[in-house]
């Protein structure tokens, strides 16, 4: 048994991503510095905040060397599985285990003897992204011309009723968006026909000009169009819908270049709550702007930056579909939770709950993350195992 683990540590060592890992623990490290920081108001809560945080990495690496060890191909013979997960998984907000937030939104999951929350979507994105590269490489090798419709339709599809299952059961439209992200870039990368993403994005636009103009806005759905609206005038509710965004910014640009200094941040370290809500989460970037400045701020999206090129790198190496298929999607789940975040903390997109990938306070989220770039890795191990055979042919 000992032995076995030796081999299978040193097959690891010798073929994995380490430098991807590397820049995940290192962005982890730096988020557990901005989170303790961020949660000094709490007090008492601090060592709680840090080792979840801190536990979760290493249960993500765990995952990350596991996964990299996994047989893929095998693993998706067994796809049926992975799609009834999918829908059983999301549906388990509805029972007892669902945990709702003061949105209103019930995205989390609570089970016994877990110390943190389990975000469905979280886990639900891996396997989607695996679903959905499965499903591209399916209509290619069946012949089917992907510029078609029925072939846009079936993806398209599958995503919708996806995305569809998890908002009416959970109201989280923020991490369903992530979904529709993955989608579009794996599509377009498949090579499907521009008209079909200008149709869908003509479609979705008329669509909520229609419901805008006849005011048919739901009042349970008021309070997310109010959060697109405020980003067009900031001062519409500055003590309601924008006040995160309207702290943050101040937070932000109260950093300057190089920022108050490390555990001396006004907002940051205020015993108010609401001086900068969410602050360990949602908005540790504002924590970062404020204490750090610019400086730690473009530390963040430099790490961020490397992680994508790097997922995207594997991406390109790689000589089977399939795999390429799959890391650019794992790339456009990082790039879509960076944008999104770092724009609400600016006040340039709207707050829907997204947090910065490995940086903000979420043991689920460092997991799952964890799991995605492990996914990544196998991949990248793949290639170098079929490049050695290659040339051992030769």
């Amino acid at each position: 048994m000992v032995n076995r683990l030796k081999s299978i540590l040193a097959d690891f060592f010798q073929q994995a991503d380490l430098v991807l890992l590397g820049l995940c623990c290192v962005s982890t490290l730096y988020g557990l510095v901005l989170i303790f920081s961020a949660t000094q108001f709490m007090e008492t809560k601090v060592i709680r905040y840090v080792g979840v945080q801190g536990a979760a990495m290493v249960i993500g690496i765990c995952a990350y060397i596991f996964i990299s060890m996994l047989d893929l191909e095998n693993l998706m013979k067994k796809w049926k599985w992975l799609v009834l997960f999918n829908i059983v998984f999301i549906g388990l907000l509805m029972t007892p285990l669902g945990v709702g937030h003061s949105t209103g939104n019930v995205a989390w999951l609570k089970f016994p003897l877990i110390p943190f929350q389990i975000g469905p979507a979280e886990v639900v994105k891996i396997t989607f992204t695996l679903l959905l590269a499965k499903q591209l490489v399916w209509l290619r090798e069946e012949k089917r011309d992907l510029k078609s419709f029925r072939s846009a339709l079936l993806v398209a599809g599958h995503t919708l009723l996806l995305m569809g299952w998890y908002v009416i059961i959970s109201g989280d439209m923020g991490n369903a968006l992530t979904f529709f992200f993955i989608f579009l870039c794996m599509a377009f990368t498949a090579g499907f026909a521009l008209r079909w993403f200008v149709l869908l994005f003509a479609g979705i636009g008329g669509t909520v000009s229609a419901v805008l103009f006849l005011d048919l806005v739901p009042e349970s759905m008021e309070y997310m169009v109010n959060r697109f609206r405020v980003l067009f005038d900031h001062s519409l509710d500055p003590l309601g819908v924008g006040w995160h965004q309207t702290r943050s910014l101040l937070a932000i640009g109260s950093g300057g270049v190089f920022g108050q200094g490390y555990l001396n941040g006004t907002q940051s370290q205020s015993s108010e709550s609401q001086s900068l809500p969410m602050r360990w989460t949602d908005f540790i970037f504002s924590v970062c702007g404020e204490e750090l400045g610019m400086v730690g701020c473009l530390l963040i999206i430099l790490l961020l930056t490397a992680l994508i090129l790097r997922v995207l790198l594997v991406a390109k190496r790689s000589q089977i579909y399939f795999h390429s298929y799959v890391c650019v999607g794992m790339a456009a789940m990082l790039i879509y939770q960076t944008v999104i975040n770092i724009g609400m903390c600016l006040f340039v997109m709207p707050t829907i709950g997204v947090t910065l990938p490995f940086f903000s306070y979420g043991g689920s989220s460092i997991v799952t993350l964890y799991t995605a770039m492990g996914v990544v890795s196998n991949i990248k191990k793949r290639t170098l195992s079929m490049d050695r055979r290659s040339r051992s042919l030769l």
